[in-house]
């Protein structure tokens, strides 16, 4: 019996000595501690505050080891950016968009230059409303020169013409005005053959007004009459020969021609 209980005291002792060697051999920071008589109880963690400044103190190499094996996963503080990096390629040209909304209107621009004068209109009527009275027209021209047949009487001397209506190339009135106007016409028939003369005044080829000389017993007679007549703007009066032969006498007007305007529309 006290052969084994020395044989059980070696062992305890043995295992005191045995187990922290191994512990400190392995790097473990373990701590052990004797509970009773034979139980340990080993912390692989290391939190007793006491156990672990002992153990650094009796050991600071080991300490230093373990210190430098611990592992390297702890997140250190934020770098410096990096470089900008090179410019790359160009890439291909895309679609085009939609057409944008319209812009507010422009500012208005200055007036252009004025254009070239327009061709001349045809003549027209002249309104009686730029005249303050009665529009001032009248003619009177006599016959210079023999005519006969049936053709126009051009009264070629022309003694009064205001406003220029009558035209003594053609031996037309021409009106340019409306109105109500008084002709009277003379015409002497040159005879001594025993031949008559008719002469009439005409309206746009139209007879107006007649008047006829015979030679009876003698060698001249007058064809006279005379007319009232309403006119429009290019209406035309002039006296007609239909047959026989008139008399013109030079500068004496045997012969003429007369008009003038009464009032206007």
């Amino acid at each position: 019996m006290i052969a084994t209980g020395v044989c059980g005291v070696a062992l305890v002792l043995v295992l005191v000595v045995l187990i922290p060697v191994v512990v400190n051999s392995a790097g473990s920071p373990a701590r052990y501690e004797m509970l009773g008589s034979c139980q340990m109880v080993c912390d692989s963690h290391g939190t007793a505050a006491t156990a672990t400044a002992t153990t650094k103190a009796s050991n600071p190499v080991k300490d230093n080891r373990l210190v430098q094996s611990l592992p390297t996963f702890i997140q250190g503080p934020k770098g410096e950016p990096g470089r900008v990096g090179r410019v790359g390629q160009r890439g291909p040209v895309g679609e085009p968009g939609p057409p944008g909304p319209a812009g507010p209107p422009g500012e208005r621009g200055a007036p252009g230059p004025p254009g070239a004068p327009g061709a001349n209109g045809p003549n027209g009527a002249i309104s009686a409303a730029t005249y303050n009275t009665i529009p001032r027209i009248a003619f009177y021209a006599g016959l210079k020169k023999q005519h006969e047949g049936y053709e126009v009487l051009k009264f070629d001397d022309v003694v009064t013409n205001l406003g220029n209506h009558y035209d003594p190339s053609s031996g037309k009135f021409t009106c340019s005005i409306p109105g109500i106007y008084f002709f009277v016409y003379h015409v002497l028939m040159r005879g001594g053959d025993g031949t008559s003369m008719w002469a009439d005044l005409c309206k746009n080829n139209q007879v107006r007004a007649s008047a006829i000389a015979q030679d009876a017993d003698q060698n001249y007679d007058y064809a006279s009459n005379s007319a009232v007549l309403h006119l429009e703007p290019g209406d035309e009066i002039y006296i007609k020969l239909d047959g026989g032969k008139a008399h013109g006498g030079n500068n004496n007007k045997y012969s003429t021609f007369s008009g003038f305007m009464l009032y206007a529309d």
